[in-house]
């Protein structure tokens, strides 16, 4: 993919570049938002740019897809970035943007690396930075084209049917389109963007997973009030949680994300592990599961810290006793909040989740989906007893900032 001459260059200045890439994200963002500054206020969640989680994830994306190429050059990259791709289309991402992105991006190497920036240099940069781009545009309308709908033009006005609450910091709302038009078709496990207009007059956006059935002109969605144990509580969480009511209006995106289930026999054995509000795509997916009638072992694991915290835990309990070779396993945190401990509906174990002593059958395929901490360590157990990487499928909500580490 990158030219010999660029691969080179690259390759001897990775290190280098690597080293130095957190202050250059943080050079690039300063950049960015003093030229554009709606971008942070429309575009990019503020939340995570406080916390520095975006600035990270982007330079691991960035050493993970010069790695990629000098070190798999006979590879083409789209499968590692269809997960930026998925999460670039829910927020109407453009093309012309990645323009913008070079300019301040650009800059911002040249003012950190220095002298070291020479002509050619630049150049091989130059050359990695647009093939990132352009496969990620490529990959982005071709995933407009899937919804219908022209390059950035994701978002539609839906109504708020109405609300419930499903534990004390997760409150399900229930949306239809405003115009009366038919809800997108979307796959179990995607998710769409939700824009909601602050107090401050700023429209930020966040992605929540769709935890009904495809089909329906009602979507659902799960929405976790973050409380800000090290840093600030979740604004968009917050403001739905306490202002959004029936009969309001939200600006939604068309429905994207890549964990979805695939194309599996349905003999096929399964293994759908979440924690927390990672629970989410994986109601869906349960649903679609008992819809196409799969016949082989599904087994459901669970982390959360108590069984009251334990979101759209009743849905999956009834979805998994549908299915004829399905079992549950739940870990919590809080030994003194173990009230449901007994349920004949799932085996309960106290701490975190750890896959010692659960069965895991010959080809077995996993999708995970919580906090990286849990992600990380579930996926370590799964290599560890012998599952191929390529059968081990994961969400990050928010930065993936396991990207460069993966």
């Amino acid at each position: 993919m990158l030219s010999e001459t660029s691969a080179a260059t690259v390759r001897a200045t990775l290190p280098a570049v690597a080293a130095s890439l957190d202050e250059i994200t943080q050079r690039f963002y300063d950049r960015l938002f003093t030229a554009h500054p709606e971008l942070l206020r429309e575009l990019f969640n503020r939340g995570n740019q406080a916390s520095g989680n975006q600035r990270r994830a982007l330079a691991g994306s960035i050493a993970a897809f010069a790695s990629h190429l000098v070190d798999r050059p006979d590879d083409r990259p789209d499968a590692m970035l269809a997960r930026i791709a998925h999460k670039h289309a829910s927020l109407g991402v453009t093309a012309e943007q990645y323009r913008t992105v070079h300019t301040h991006l650009s800059a911002a190497i040249a003012e950190t690396l220095g002298d070291a920036v020479t002509p050619e240099v630049a150049a091989a940069w130059d050359e990695v930075y647009w093939l990132m781009a352009d496969t990620l545009a490529s990959l982005e309308a071709r995933l407009y084209a899937r919804q219908g709908v022209e390059a950035g033009d994701v978002w539609r006005d839906w109504v708020v049917v109405d609300r419930a609450e499903e534990t004390a910091d997760v409150t399900v709302f229930r949306l239809r389109p405003a115009d009366g038009s038919p809800a997108p078709g979307f796959l179990p496990g995607q998710y769409v963007s939700v824009q909601t207009e602050l107090p401050d007059g700023a429209r930020q956006i966040r992605q929540y997973s769709l935890i009904c059935a495809p089909g329906s002109d009602v979507l659902s969605i799960a929405v976790k009030r973050v409380r800000g144990e090290r840093g600030p509580d979740g604004e968009v969480s917050a403001h739905l949680h306490t202002r959004v009511r029936a009969g309001d209006r939200l600006r939604v995106s068309a429905p994207y994300g890549d964990l979805v289930l695939d194309a599996t026999d349905a003999d096929t054995p399964l293994l759908l592990a979440s924690a927390g509000i990672g629970v989410t795509p994986m109601a869906a997916m349960l649903q679609q599961l008992v819809a196409e009638g799969h016949r082989g072992p599904v087994t459901v694991v669970h982390g959360d810290r108590s069984p009251a915290a334990h979101a759209l835990r009743a849905d999956c309990d009834l979805l998994i006793g549908k299915l004829p070779e399905a079992v549950a396993h739940y870990w919590y945190e809080d030994p003194d909040l173990r009230e449901r401990a007994d349920d004949a509906a799932a085996a309960v174990h106290t701490g975190l989740v750890d896959l010692t002593g659960i069965p895991l059958l010959p080809g077995v395929r996993a999708w995970l989906c919580g906090p990286l901490p849990f992600m990380r360590a579930v996926r370590g157990q799964l290599l560890a007893r012998g599952v191929p990487a390529s059968d081990v499928h994961y969400e990050v909500f928010g930065p993936d900032l396991w990207l460069g580490a993966s």
